[in-house]
């Protein structure tokens, strides 16, 4: 006996030779859910590269201060453009975080209808 909601399958007999019966649901998709763990995967990760790219940046930064010292005559090296490139990374990234976490917010506001 199927329904739609439902599948009943058959399962193998057990040592006392009784037929085992077990119920499936069926799982359907629900856009609520999968909105809401977009959002929260999206935050985490954007959280997660805001990090990395302020360590890089601080890298950059104290690769740029050795360069300068040992060599005064350079006047724009390659880890001061890496650092800026890095900076801006970590703008957009935590740019991004708090713009997930605002829409977040508004549609978890919007279903509790306050």
């Amino acid at each position: 006996m199927t329904n739609h909601k439902q599948v009943v399958y058959q399962s193998q007999l057990d040592h006392k030779s009784k037929l085992l019966l077990r119920r499936r649901t069926r799982r359907r998709f629900n856009p609520k859910v999968f909105i809401d763990r977009t959002i929260e995967t999206t935050a985490i990760i954007s959280l997660l590269f805001t990090g990395f790219a302020g360590v890089g940046a601080m890298a950059c930064w104290g690769m740029e201060i050795i360069e300068t010292n040992a060599d005064p005559n350079i006047i724009i090296s390659g880890w001061e453009q890496q650092k800026n490139i890095c900076l801006g990374a970590m703008l957009v990234s935590f740019s991004a975080f708090l713009g997930i976490s605002l829409i977040g917010a508004s549609f978890s506001i919007q279903r509790d209808k306050f």
